[in-house]
């Protein structure tokens, strides 16, 4: 344990940007605590406060813009990669866009600081076109802030991170084992809260190709749109009605939709599992709707099959 210590003393600069760069990636490892560890030993001199933010804030910078750049290159698909990859539940996609699309560029100042929203807010800065400078100004602020606080809480309680440290030394391989254990079991919870919320979203899909074949064959499904707005300005599926999943019943009574036992409903939305339209879909079962099936793979794979989209003259 002796030898962690020592390499946290001699390559801290290196460690934390290396954990930083991992975490904007997605990779489910925190990096607080190596901040922290690394912003108190820095009080003994090895390295500077300063050296150490700036450290992270460029491994920071160097993983938001490659998100960034796949999101204007790749648009929305990426996001959902970004969800699967953090292990975030993946309604993130739906509220990275809500918190996105009321605030803007100013809100990557207080991404990292926002549970969920961090993993794909660089990757919805890119697919909503930002401009690169008004992105790079923002993110940097926000990078410096999240580091910055974490690094400056270890050089105040660097007498704190001493005496954990020499604890740890002391424990020698118990205390490493501890530590590893600690970071599984952090990324165990993580993947359990995310199988148990797509064990909740669990009900038949339709396909595709099963829903243009109804739409030809002039069966009229009733087919519902739950992504926001400024998504459904790349245009949606003919015919669809809009629905608002965080404001159902108003959308709902909004929308003037009479229930149809017998008909068919498919909802479908841009996010991984289908997670919104699933939600959505129980809801309107739950509001008397018998037929209720979300579209498998959403509006990408209607797309993917060279389906055609209108764009909607107003969305709500």
């Amino acid at each position: 344990m002796q030898l962690l210590v020592t390499l946290l003393e001699q390559y801290g600069l290196w460690l934390v940007f290396v954990n930083v760069l991992a975490l904007q990636f997605g990779l489910p490892v925190p990096a607080y605590p190596a901040l922290i560890v690394v912003g108190g030993l820095s009080a003994r001199g090895e390295f500077s406060l300063p050296e150490v933010i700036g450290v992270a804030v460029a491994a920071s910078l160097v993983a938001d813009l490659a998100w960034f750049l796949a999101g204007r290159h790749y648009g929305r698909r990426v996001l959902r990669q970004m969800c699967r990859l953090s292990l975030s539940p993946d309604g993130c996609v739906r509220q990275t866009e809500r918190i996105y699309e009321r605030w803007g560029p100013p809100s990557l100042v207080i991404a990292k600081f926002v549970p969920g929203f961090a993993a794909v807010a660089t990757g919805m800065a890119g697919a909503v076109r930002t401009p690169p400078a008004r992105f790079v100004l923002f993110d940097a602020i926000g990078a410096l802030l999240w580091s910055g606080v974490a690094a400056s809480l270890g050089w105040i309680f660097r007498d704190a991170v001493s005496d954990v440290l020499a604890v740890l030394a002391q424990a020698g391989l118990w205390g490493l084992a501890a530590l590893a254990l600690a970071l599984l079991a952090y990324v165990g919870v993580k993947a359990l809260q995310r199988y148990r919320f797509i064990r909740t979203l669990r009900m038949a899909r339709v396909g595709v190709d099963e829903l243009a074949g109804m739409i030809r064959r002039g069966e009229r499904p009733l087919i519902v749109d739950v992504r926001s707005p400024a998504s459904q300005r790349e245009g949606r599926i003919p015919g669809a009605v809009w629905i608002d999943d965080h404001a159902f019943e108003a959308s709902l009574l909004a929308s003037g939709l009479e229930i149809d036992a017998a008909g068919e409903v498919i909802v479908y939305c841009a996010c991984p599992n289908e997670a919104s339209a699933a939600q959505v879909a129980k809801q309107l079962i739950r509001a008397g709707f018998k037929r209720v099936r979300p579209l498998a793979g959403g509006i990408e794979a209607w797309i993917e099959q060279g389906y055609a989209v209108e764009m909607p003259v107003e969305v709500a």
